[in-house]
């Protein structure tokens, strides 16, 4: 057994040094992805008070209730962006108290933009409660939406990659990716009053433009024509701009950095869409049929059909 053990570890020494690229070993830029997520969880708790967490708050203690939690988040944040900023070449030389230094500052300047992000998740809770005849209340949404969870991971860590933080970002939005099943990039930009109904299967890539008072339905995906440019595609609009009123169906995909969907257009499920749309239009897939089969019992052999295109009038 011993000597199993050695062999599977030598095994593994040669690995190490082989593939040295994946590996983390005598490095300051390591960073610690439960601490983020603890962070994130307190966020949330800052963004939504009372909803979350362990502690009843009133008036008379929701002061205190924010400064412990923002003090916490200082404390652990600005040392997980100090190795963060580790990856950037400017700091990759640099001493410790520089990058501290620097860390500190912007964990700050990140925090200070949460009033502003707590104004746009207040959006996003209307947006969802009046697009959704399910709700039953605002609370309900704020502690149970999958959907409005990945729009506050996403608006926190945007505000990050806003502020050139590395790897944070986005190890917060694929954490939120791994619960809801949805596919936020930090980069993208998204206007006011957004809703995700259910949520599942969402992608919205780096470079995508959203506008406000967009809604999108579960398997929507708002993505790049093609990958094979590699690192070459990069720094290049790859993703769709979607702008004000416009709702999404399931299935649909949007795909294109020249693509442009105008204001009130709706697109229906299960569309492919790689061109433009104008303004108020509704884009629907061409020609398939709903057949219906009576029971046996009832009509024998018989069948109708209901062209989509009348379906889709019913369905808007």
């Amino acid at each position: 057994m011993t000597k199993d053990i050695k062999y599977i570890v030598n095994a593994l020494l040669e690995s190490y040094e082989e593939h040295s690229e994946i590996i983390k070993i005598d490095t300051q830029d390591q960073l610690n992805r439960s601490a983020l997520i603890e962070t994130l969880e307190k966020l949330r708790c800052v963004i939504f008070p009372g909803y979350f967490g362990k502690k009843n708050i009133s008036h008379n203690t929701v002061e205190y209730y924010a400064g412990d939690l923002i003090e916490e988040i200082v404390f652990n944040l600005s040392r997980q962006v100090a190795h963060a900023l580790r990856h950037r070449d400017e700091y990759r030389e640099s001493s410790q108290e520089v990058v501290c230094q620097a860390a500190t500052k912007l964990t700050f300047m990140f925090l200070e933009q949460l009033p502003s992000i707590r104004a746009c998740m207040a959006t996003d809770v209307s947006a969802a409660f009046d697009g959704d005849p399910a709700a039953y209340s605002k609370d309900e949404i704020i502690a149970s939406y999958p959907g409005l969870f990945a729009i506050m991971v996403y608006r926190l860590a945007h505000q990050l990659h806003e502020l050139h933080v590395p790897l944070i970002p986005r190890i917060m939005t694929e954490y939120a990716h791994s619960i809801t099943g949805i596919d936020i990039h930090p980069g993208a930009c998204i206007g006011h009053h957004f809703f995700i109904d259910h949520g599942t299967g969402i992608v919205i890539g780096e470079t995508t433009i959203i506008g406000n008072y967009v809604k999108l339905y579960q398997g929507v995906t708002l993505g790049g024509l093609s990958t094979r440019g590699g690192q070459s595609m990069k720094g290049k609009k790859r993703h769709p701009t979607i702008e004000d009123n416009v709702t999404i169906y399931s299935g649909a995909s949007i795909l294109g950095g020249q693509t442009l969907i105008g204001k009130g257009v709706v697109i229906g499920s299960n569309a492919f869409v790689t061109s433009s749309v104008p303004e108020r239009t509704k884009v629907s897939v061409k020609n398939p049929e709903l057949r219906f089969k009576p029971d046996e019992q009832t009509k024998r052999g018989q069948t109708s059909t209901l062209p989509m295109d009348a379906f889709w009038d019913y369905v808007i």
